[in-house]
This record gives C-alpha cells, sequence and structure tokens, in this order.
C-alpha cells in the first residue's frame, strides 16, 4: 500500500515538472520527463511493485539469490579453470601428446607459420648480420616511414 502511494507521489511530481517544462517551451524535454514519470504508475498497474515488496520481504526469495549466486560462483570458477587447462578436452589431449605444431615450441626464434611466414614484396627483408644479436631494422623502417 505504501508503495502504490510512493510511486503514485513520484509520478505526479514528474507530470508537474514536465507541464512546468512544457510551459517553457521546451516540448521534447517535457515530454521525456512525463514518459519518465509515467513508468512508477504504470509498474505499481502491472503488479511488479507488489512483486517486487513480496520478494524483498521473504527469506525464500533471499536464499534463492543466494543459490543463484553461488551457481554462478561455481561456473565462473570452472571457467577460469577451464581457461587455465586449455579449452577442450580434445586439444588437452592433443596437447598432451604433442601433436599441436602450430604452436610455437618454447625454444624457437619465430613461430612457425608456415607459407605465412615469407616477407611481403614491398617490406625489406630484416638483416641478420649484426653482431648485437637484436635486430631493429623494422623498427628503423617505421620509424624512416613516419619521419622520426
Amino acid at each position: 500500500m505504501i508503495a502504490e502511494t510512493v510511486c503514485s507521489a513520484a509520478s505526479a511530481a514528474g507530470l508537474g515538472i514536465a507541464v512546468v517544462t512544457a510551459y517553457r517551451k521546451r516540448f521534447l524535454a517535457a515530454a521525456r520527463i512525463a514518459a519518465y514519470s509515467l513508468v512508477p504508475v504504470g509498474l505499481v498497474m502491472t503488479g511488479v511493485v507488489g512483486w517486487l515488496a513480496d520478494t524483498a520481504f521473504s527469506p525464500t526469495a533471499w536464499a534463492g539469490f543466494g543459490v543463484l549466486g553461488a551457481a554462478w560462483a561455481l561456473f565462473a570458477a570452472t571457467r577460469a579453470v577451464e581457461r587455465r587447462r586449455g579449452s577442450t578436452r580434445a586439444d588437452r589431449r592433443a596437447a598432451a601428446r604433442g601433436e599441436r605444431r602450430d604452436v610455437v615450441a618454447p625454444t624457437a626464434s619465430a613461430p612457425s607459420l608456415g607459407s605465412a611466414a615469407r616477407p611481403a614484396a614491398g617490406r625489406p627483408a630484416p638483416s641478420r648480420g649484426t653482431g648485437s644479436g637484436e635486430d631493429f631494422s623494422d623498427i628503423e623502417a617505421i620509424l624512416k616511414k613516419h619521419g622520426i
């Protein structure tokens, strides 16, 4: 009973503000305010407010929310573990047997991309002749391209 009264008062106040806004020749804003102010009355008329009031004071409903929270936590934990281990059982079996050849080996110096590993026609091939062991030719090419 109190919730219905509060919602009706809020709607009446909102409609009053909409009338004042329309009086100031801001009709679009007044229509938007009127739409927002009619929502509480609509919720009371459909019974949503009564259902929410019954749910808010029901220990069974709160226990249900607790069960849903526990289910969500279990789901999130299993997804985290699954991502850490591998995506599917077949992927984990293949990884255990060493059948995944498309992945870079831990000691590989370049990824094994197959035919896509060839440099593009317009891009200069990196030179391996530097004695420092690090190749900065591609970085230098990018900097030169931008005039730096």
